[in-house]
């Protein structure tokens, strides 16, 4: 399965994703040299869902991202935009060749190792399982994460108990399946995409009574993200362990917290493939990236912790960084 074609796709907008998805395809070209399906920037087009035109319009981005053998792809949408961003990684999906398949990666993420390695099975869906338990929140009184979970299984007629992970105790949110959409992965982009947008707009506008009281803003996609593998026969195990989010991706989502935790082989890949005076001259536009990487305010903020022996809360590191007024995004 390693060895099959696929596709690459990131969302990129007039804003930092723009920059984020740049330095995306100058480490996949840099780190996995082999890789020869597509690299598809998404960007949305300007419509009555936006009040602003969020494609990427920076000519100095599209033409890095150009030599960089990176298609731009438009896409329309229909359904989310600027009230849930997030929805953008549903909506972009649609875009896509029907048929081939793909890896969907968050604009913030490095690849790190050699991708063409990573043996994919694009006929069980997999996402990634670098989570913690940020939905649902059972309320004091109930319903608890089996009755939230089950109802949303059954409302799309999916099979629940073949989901449960059974060596989890009753009601530990592991229990259940639930992914980061940082990363995932299927045989076809329409059919993930569609059923994906159906689910994630169902779960929105209908009334589940065991969703009362649940905040779906940010955590909308990724409600919808674990019905959707299962119902492709996808899960847990669709990858081994260790390689994306691990030895050949790292999903670093803002970064000062790059610098702050992530290992010297992800801050290696990030500024040997930042260097390069045609990607350095475009990132450089962009503040934060300015500072931390090419003006070493990066280095500064990873001298403040050890990387073995980290916080344990991730609010302890932002306030940390914050303290010393190196919080850049």
């Amino acid at each position: 399965m390693a060895s099959q074609k696929f596709n690459i796709v990131v969302i990129g907008q007039n804003n930092r994703l723009q920059y984020e998805a740049l330095l995306f395809a100058a480490s996949l070209r840099h780190c996995s040299p082999g890789f020869d399906g597509k690299l598809y920037v998404a960007t949305p087009n300007p419509g009555p869902r936006w009040s602003q035109n969020p494609s990427i319009q920076n000519e100095d981005v599209r033409k890095a991202l150009s030599q960089l053998d990176a298609e731009i792809l438009p896409f329309d949408n229909h359904v989310f935009g600027e009230s849930y961003p997030h929805g953008n990684k549903i909506e972009a999906l649609l875009a896509l060749p029907e048929g081939e398949p793909f890896v969907f990666f968050d604009s913030d993420t490095l690849i790190t190792g050699d991708l063409t390695s990573v043996p994919f099975d694009f006929d069980r869906p997999g996402a990634s399982l670098k989570v913690d338990g940020t939905w649902p929140k059972p309320t004091l009184y109930g319903p608890g994460f089996e009755r939230i979970w089950s109802a949303l299984y059954h409302r799309f007629g999916l099979d629940f108990d073949s989901s449960i992970d059974n060596s989890q105790p009753k009601e530990h949110w592991k229990r259940f399946l639930y992914f980061n959409a940082g990363y995932f992965f299927h045989k076809c982009p329409r059919q993930f995409g569609e059923r994906f947008l159906d689910y994630a707009k169902t779960i929105r506008d209908e009334d589940i009574p065991e969703l009362t009281g649940q905040n779906l803003d940010p955590w909308l996609d990724q409600a919808a993200l674990p019905l959707v593998i299962h119902s492709f026969g996808g899960g847990r195990d669709a990858l081994p362990g260790g390689l994306l989010d691990g030895s050949v991706s790292c999903h670093y989502r803002l970064f000062p917290l790059l610098y702050a935790r992530e290992n010297d082989r992800v801050i290696e890949v990030l500024e040997t493939v930042s260097a390069p005076n045609k990607v350095k001259k475009v990132l450089k536009a962009y503040d934060p990236m300015k500072r931390l990487i090419f003006q070493g305010k990066g280095h500064k903020i990873r001298e403040m912790f050890d990387q073995n022996a980290l916080p344990g809360r991730e609010q302890a590191i932002r306030k940390a960084i914050k303290a010393k007024g190196l919080w850049l995004r």
